[in-house]
C-alpha cells in the first residue's frame, strides 16, 4: 500500500485489499486506505465481495454478471 500512494496518484485501484484478513485488521487496513486517500487526495477505488468494506466507501456501484446494477 504505502508503494501505491508514496507517488501521490490521482487513482488507487485496490482488488480486495482486505481479502485474507480478519475482521478487525480488515478494518484498520480499509480506515489506513480511506485516511490517505484523504491526506493525498487520491481517488480510491476499491473491489470487493465484503459488504461491511462496502459500506464505508462514499459511493458503491454493485455489479452481478459482469453487469452494473441499478441501485
Amino acid at each position: 500500500m504505502a508503494r501505491a500512494l508514496v507517488s501521490h496518484p490521482k487513482i488507487v485501484f485496490a482488488d480486495e485489499p482486505t481479502g485474507n484478513l480478519d475482521e478487525q485488521n480488515a478494518d484498520q487496513v480499509m480506515q489506513l486506505l480511506l485516511d490517505l486517500r484523504q491526506q493525498v487526495g487520491s481517488a480510491l477505488v476499491v473491489v470487493t465481495h465484503d459488504p461491511a468494506l462496502a459500506e464505508m466507501a462514499d459511493r458503491v456501484i454493485t455489479m452481478h454478471d459482469g453487469r452494473i446494477v441499478p441501485t
